[in-house]
């Protein structure tokens, strides 16, 4: 019997990040409006393109924020592939040693054959049940990856 296909996303990060990225750029934009007038003691005067660049600044705020939402990880009877903030890894199951998700562990953690370790930030201790269940998927993936089975010939997978 073949396990279906694991797909995860942090969730709570997400909604953070979605949440936030939208805040800054409000933020920033409002403070580009108030932006008007004398710069201060000096001779200078903000201008359109100041209030533009502090909007600028405010949508690249954002787009770092967002790469917060980036994390996932697709795993299925082939391999795992795992992709953080920044780098992704495609994995095949045989040089997956342990699936791993230790006490007090931000996120889960693939352990390789070569004492490697893969921080796999999708799932994530934050998300509580949902992580639980999606490191107990990606276990029985690898623990099927190890184990020879009979493989059905009518079994389609999608």
């Amino acid at each position: 019997m073949q396990s279906a296909p694991v797909v995860a996303r942090p969730q709570r990060a997400r909604i953070i990040a979605y949440v936030l990225a939208v805040v800054v750029v409000v933020v920033f934009t409002l403070i580009a409006f108030g932006l008007h007038g004398k710069t201060g003691d000096g001779p200078g005067y903000f201008q359109r393109g100041d209030q533009a660049a502090m909007i600028g600044l405010g949508l690249c705020a954002a787009a770092g924020i967002l790469l917060m939402t980036r994390p996932r990880v697709e795993a299925d009877a082939q391999g795992v592939r795992v992709r953080n903030i920044i780098g992704s890894y495609d994995l095949p199951w045989d040089v997956v040693r342990a699936v791993t998700f230790g006490r007090g562990a931000p996120w889960l953690t693939l352990d390789l054959q070569d004492d490697e370790r893969v921080a796999v930030m999708a799932v994530q201790m934050s998300d509580k049940d949902y992580a639980v269940k999606a490191a107990r998927a990606l276990r029985a993936l690898h623990t099927a990856s190890r184990t020879p089975a009979a493989v059905d010939p009518k079994a389609v997978v999608e």
